[in-house]
């Protein structure tokens, strides 16, 4: 008789910022510092964080409540660590606020881009979601083709370093959307991880914004990622688990959408999603994760 795994309920800790790494002008990597304590998670799950607790934050919190008519709630950030590293870390990148698109200035983001130093405390909550590996692969899957936009590469990037370096199960494509090449993240670790796992692990670089010819080649590709693209560097289809990551129309824009009677405008995740379908590749095999 099989037993259902145990669930370990998300549990608040104090951590201590041991580092701070600027991956590209408005992204920054935390690493955690946890004390002697081992924190148990697993590779694709993210952690939240209280804006509450951030005295600077107290009167914009309010303003925003007061407006909203309701308490902000903690932030979710995936972690970029994997379980078998020594550490914690998130990677945040600053949300913008777009008028006539964003529904509100941002609140936490801006300050631990920019304002987080070493030696900074604070209390997170940890660790959820779902969007995870199976716990045994299922026959015939073995490749995992990751598809990511911005800082949706994020829990993407601690599945692979878990499953390369420790439980080695997959085969694994990254096509990674960026605007251009200084937006791109973790780029100095995930060359490494293809030169340490050549036979395991793809990267294919798609460039939407980028006007600098240098950077284009093999694996740095101009343009959005397409179903033409996908067909092209994922043939073995019927073998593939998609995890997808990125920008999806908010609960924001789907509201304003009703109100003045027209489409929410699709954004990467529905595009891609659109994509598989397109390509015939079964709903039950796609995971996905969305941030905006």
């Amino acid at each position: 008789m099989s037993t259902a795994p145990v669930r370990i309920k998300p549990r608040p800790f104090e951590v201590v910022v041991s580092r701070v790494i600027q991956e590209t002008p408005d992204t920054v990597t935390l690493d955690l510092f946890t004390g002697n304590e081992r924190i148990d998670y697993k590779a694709g799950q993210f952690l939240t964080i209280d804006v509450h607790q951030f005295k600077v934050l107290g009167r914009f919190a309010s303003f925003l409540e007061d407006l909203k008519k309701r308490k902000e709630p903690p932030r979710a950030y995936s972690v970029g660590s994997a379980p078998h590293e020594p550490f914690i870390s998130i990677t945040v990148k600053e949300e913008p606020y777009v008028p006539g698109v964003s529904a509100y200035p941002p609140l936490l983001s801006p300050l631990l881009v920019h304002q987080t130093q070493v030696g900074t405390r604070m209390i997170v909550t940890g660790f959820t979601g779902a969007y995870t590996l199976p716990d045994e692969p299922e026959p015939g899957r073995d490749h995992v083709v990751h598809i990511c936009a911005g800082s949706g590469i994020v829990p993407n990037f601690s599945i692979l370093k878990e499953d390369l370096r420790v439980t080695r199960r997959y085969r694994h494509t990254l096509l990674f959307s960026n605007k251009t090449y200084q937006d791109i993240c973790y780029a100095d670790p995930l060359r490494q991880l293809e030169r340490d796992f050549p036979e395991r692990l793809k990267v294919v670089h798609f460039l939407t914004r980028e006007t600098d010819p240098r950077y284009f080649g093999e694996k740095v590709r101009k343009g959005r990622i397409t179903a033409e693209a996908i067909r092209e560097l994922v043939p073995d289809l019927d073998r593939a688990l998609f995890y997808l990551c990125g920008p999806a129309i908010t609960g924001w824009e789907r509201r304003k959408a009703m109100e003045t009677k027209s489409q929410a405008t699709p954004r990467f995740l529905e595009t891609i999603l659109e994509h598989l379908h397109s390509l015939g590749v079964d709903t039950k095999k796609v995971k996905r994760e969305s941030w905006g």
